[in-house]
């Protein structure tokens, strides 16, 4: 059974700093694709970063910059660093996992972990 585990969110004044954490079991972590994406009350999911199973990074561009993806497949762990954070940061954020099955990928969530950007 694969799951993904979130840790990290909490209250951080602008211009602070959280590093948030995912934590994946049952599946070949270096394979697997993995994301940050992020929902603020009222408005969609949308992508804040992904990191391939190569290594290869992508970021929404109000992000850039700021946020740092990174993984430790020894761990099986993604990780976001957010850092000079503002209050349109604001949202529950989400581990996000793709993983290939055979020809087709799998896709699964955490379950979000808070992030409030507040003074």
């Amino acid at each position: 059974q694969v799951q993904l585990v979130e840790s990290g969110g909490g209250l951080v004044q602008p211009g602070g700093s959280l590093r948030l954490s995912c934590a994946v079991s049952g599946s070949i972590f270096r394979r697997n694709a993995m994301g940050w994406y992020r929902q603020a009350p009222g408005q969609q999911r949308q992508l804040v970063a992904v990191i391939t199973s190569g290594g290869s990074t992508t970021y929404a561009d109000s992000v850039k910059g700021r946020f740092t993806i990174s993984r430790d497949n020894a761990k099986n762990t993604v990780y976001l660093q957010m850092n000079s954070l503002k209050p349109e940061d604001t949202a529950v954020y989400y581990c996000n996992a793709k993983m290939p099955s055979g020809i087709s990928t799998r896709e699964y969530w955490g379950q979000g972990t808070q992030v409030t950007v507040s003074s």
